[in-house]
């Protein structure tokens, strides 16, 4: 089986766009629920992904360098200029599925791409277990 086998579809993913407040995507992931979500730009393409953990260093790197109005900072700081490189990396449609099941163990979820590098979807852990050990 491939990872189209396990995919949520990018329609039914939570994602946050790349040009949007650091303030407005902490709200988003407070909504949501999510401790990480996908980023992607206006062209649709995959960027990263964004943890509150990534927000909190964020702050935290506000406060040591003496800064005073942490609010107005996050109202001015886009998602990609705090986005980490090379965090839950994206993998093409067509991995093989154990690459697939080896990158879930890593991360929460992995995003999914198409040949343009277009975000179409996540597979999470949850979705692999589901679908591979159904009670029997």
């Amino acid at each position: 089986m491939n990872a189209a086998f396990y995919i949520t579809p990018k329609s039914s993913v939570t994602y946050l766009y790349e040009d949007w407040t650091v303030k407005y995507a902490l709200s988003q992931l407070k909504k949501h629920g999510y401790n990480a979500v996908p980023v992607i730009d206006r062209d649709g393409c995959y960027t990263g992904s964004l943890s509150q953990g990534d927000v909190l260093w964020f702050i935290y790197e506000l406060m040591q360098h003496g800064e005073t109005d942490i609010l107005s900072q996050c109202e001015h700081t886009l998602v990609k200029q705090i986005v980490p490189a090379g965090k839950y990396t994206a993998a093409h449609i067509d991995i093989p599925e154990t690459e697939l099941v080896e990158r879930a163990l890593e991360q929460n979820y992995v995003p999914l791409v198409d040949d343009r590098k277009s975000f179409i979807g996540i597979v999470t852990r949850r979705s692999i277990m589901s679908k591979k050990f159904k009670p029997l």
